[in-house]
C-alpha cells in the first residue's frame, strides 16, 4: 500500500453515501482487474467520474501478506472517493481486510458478480448470489467491526433467472446494512446477452437504499437513459470508460487532451508500459484507422509510443 500512503492518512476520508444523497445520478468507475488502477481513476476523476472502485483483490491474500498489499492497493490523497472491491467467502476474513483498508479508502465492496470459472470454484464472485445467508453475515460483520459509521459497505451482484430470489438477496443485505447494491443485469450464465434493466427497476422499486445499475454503458447519452429505464441512483461503467474516460464528461469520443492528461498521469505514476499502451489502445479504438492500428498496437516501448503520438497528432 504505497504511493503518497502518508499523505493519505492526512486527508480527509469522505462520505460516499453523499453522493447518493445529492440528487444527481452517481456516475461511478467499476472495479476492472488489471485496468481500474490509481492512473487510471485519477484520469477518470479528471472528466466528471464521482466514484472509483479498485480492482477486485482477494481479501484472504490481502489479509496474509504485505507484499500482496503492496502490489494491489495504491491511492494517494486526490483518489477520493474510493471503494476497494474485495472477493471474500468469510465474514471474518472481510472483515480483517476492511479494518486494514479502512484508514486509506472510504468503503468496501463484495463481489457477488465475477462469473470466472476460477472465482467460482474458489466459492467467490457471483457464487454468493445463492448463498443470501452468507452474504448478509458478512455485510453484518463488516457493519459491526469497523467504527467509523461513514465507512460504506456495498456488494455488486449478478441477477437470477428467477428475480424473486434476486430481490430476497437484496432485501437481506439491506437488513444486514449494506450501503447500496450494484446490479450487472445478467445471470451468471450471461455474458454478451441484453442487459435486463427491467430487472434492475424491479429490484430499485422493491428498496430502500440506492442502487446502482450496471451493464453495457457506453456514452453518457446511454447512461441517461439506462437511469431513465430503472430508476437507478448510479451508474456504474466499465468498458465504457475504458474506451472512453471522457464519456461523463459528455464527450462521445475520447478527447485529444484526455490522451495527453493519460500521457502524463502514466508517466508521473510509473505505470507499467503494457498497462500504458493497452489504456491508449482501447481510447485510440474509435479515432484511428486500420492501418494505424497495425502500427501503433505492435509498439513496444514507451519512448515509442510517445514518438508515434508526437509525429501524427502532436501530442
Amino acid at each position: 500500500m504505497t504511493d503518497d500512503i502518508r499523505e493519505t492518512k492526512e486527508c480527509q476520508l469522505k462520505d460516499p453515501m453523499d453522493l447518493f444523497h445529492s440528487g444527481q445520478v452517481v456516475k461511478i468507475c467499476a472495479p476492472m482487474v488489471r485496468y481500474s488502477k490509481l492512473a487510471f481513476r485519477t484520469l477518470v476523476r479528471k472528466y466528471s467520474c464521482d466514484l472509483c472502485y479498485t480492482p477486485m483483490i482477494v481479501a484472504a491474500d490481502f489479509v496474509r501478506s504485505a507484499k500482496a498489499r503492496d502490489s494491489e492497493f495504491t491511492t494517494n490523497k486526490g483518489d477520493h472517493p474510493l471503494i476497494v472491491q474485495f472477493a471474500a467467502k468469510e465474514a471474518q476474513v472481510l472483515c480483517d481486510a476492511a479494518r486494514i483498508i479502512c484508514p486509506f479508502a472510504d468503503g468496501i465492496d463484495l463481489n457477488c458478480g465475477c462469473p470466472q470459472r476460477w472465482a467460482l470454484s474458489e466459492g467467490y464472485g457471483a457464487c454468493l448470489i445463492n448463498k443470501p445467508e452468507l452474504v448478509k453475515d458478512m455485510v453484518r460483520h463488516v457493519r459491526s467491526q469497523i467504527d467509523n459509521p461513514k465507512f460504506s459497505v456495498s456488494i455488486k451482484i449478478r441477477i437470477h433467472e428467477d428475480l424473486k430470489r434476486t430481490v430476497d438477496l437484496c432485501q437481506k443485505a439491506e437488513a444486514a446494512g449494506v450501503s447500496w447494491i450494484t446490479v450487472h443485469g445478467r445471470s451468471i450464465e450471461e455474458r454478451h446477452q441484453p442487459v435486463h434493466y427491467d430487472a434492475i427497476k424491479i429490484i430499485k422499486q422493491s428498496m430502500s437504499i440506492p442502487i446502482v445499475a450496471n451493464g453495457d454503458i457506453k456514452s453518457l447519452k446511454d447512461a441517461e437513459n439506462v437511469h431513465h429505464l430503472t430508476e437507478a441512483d448510479g451508474i456504474m461503467v466499465a468498458r465504457g470508460l475504458l474506451a472512453n474516460p471522457a464519456m461523463f464528461a459528455g464527450y462521445e469520443e475520447t478527447p485529444f487532451q484526455c490522451i495527453q492528461d493519460w500521457v502524463d498521469i502514466a508517466l508521473e505514476h510509473g505505470t507499467p508500459f503494457t498497462c500504458f499502451h493497452h489504456h491508449l489502445m482501447y481510447m485510440m479504438e474509435r479515432i484511428t484507422s486500420k492501418q494505424e492500428k497495425k502500427v501503433f498496437n505492435v509498439l513496444s516501448s514507451t519512448s515509442a509510443v510517445l514518438d508515434y503520438l508526437n509525429d501524427h497528432y502532436g501530442l
